[in-house]
């Protein structure tokens, strides 16, 4: 009910938007994969606001608080957005679907195209940003010992494809050879005491999702009008949902 309020508030905004600046190429940025809710606003591939929230799995209650807040404070209506973008997976289930489901409501409510960002590939963005030279391997817990992983160039060039990658002291020794590898994310995380010793792979703790790391990509796919289909578009799962056994008697 409160996501349908919000699509209903939002038709009337744009019916008759509030005064605001006169930007273009504007793109909602929408990060939902992981436990980290984010949302920004980005102008010609620079983040004019950002609301993030990243260890609450709230993103249900939080996303268009977040939304409505980033176009408050940049004085910008849904109105003036030219496409809205949205982290596309893999990660969390539920997350994705809150994420993409919310990018859908606003593109079909203000009649703009959708924009679909690999998750890892932004989150290597965001990497870039602290790292300078070696590998990039940004990592989403997938449970136990496994993530969901790819790897990347120091120029966020995709050298191997994104998989779900059982780790153990041994992950990636084809790689540490000729480079130094630098793991991040919350599925690095849970691995830090399996490298604490080892001099090659570099664990970059406490990092998160956030939408501010989709600027660059979104900016560019709007740029090569490198959109999905609003009505048809799906999320990157890469596994099948596996729901928890039922604790009601009965449902067993």
């Amino acid at each position: 009910m409160k996501f349908l309020r919000f699509l209903r508030d939002l038709r009337a905004k744009k019916k008759n938007h509030y005064f605001c600046k006169n930007f273009n190429e504007m793109i909602l940025c929408l990060e939902t994969a992981t436990p980290s809710c984010s949302v920004a606003l980005v102008h010609n591939g620079e983040v004019l606001a950002c609301e993030e929230d990243p260890k609450g799995q709230n993103h249900s209650e939080k996303i268009t608080l977040f939304i409505d807040s980033v176009m408050k404070k940049a004085g910008v209506s849904y109105n003036q957005l030219d496409a809205v973008a949205v982290s596309m997976g893999p990660g969390s289930y539920t997350g994705l679907r809150i994420g993409v489901s919310t990018a859908k409501g606003i593109c079909y409510a203000v009649s703009k195209p959708l924009i679909a960002v690999e998750t890892l590939e932004s989150m290597a963005y965001g990497g870039k940003t602290i790292v300078k030279n070696g590998l990039l391997i940004p990592a989403i817990d997938a449970r136990r010992m496994e993530v969901y992983a790819a790897i990347f160039d120091e120029n966020v060039n995709k050298i191997r494809d994104t998989e779900a990658v059982i780790i153990d002291e041994n992950s990636f020794s084809d790689l540490k050879k000729d480079h130094h590898l630098y793991l991040f994310g919350d599925g690095a995380d849970k691995c830090a005491e399996l490298f604490k010793n080892d001099d090659k792979i570099t664990v970059i703790k406490d990092f998160y999702c956030s939408a501010k790391y989709m600027n660059t990509i979104a900016q560019q796919k709007f740029n090569n009008s490198e959109f999905v289909d609003v009505a048809y578009f799906e999320p990157f799962y890469l596994k099948d949902f596996v729901p928890g056994t039922p604790t009601v008697k009965g449902l067993h």
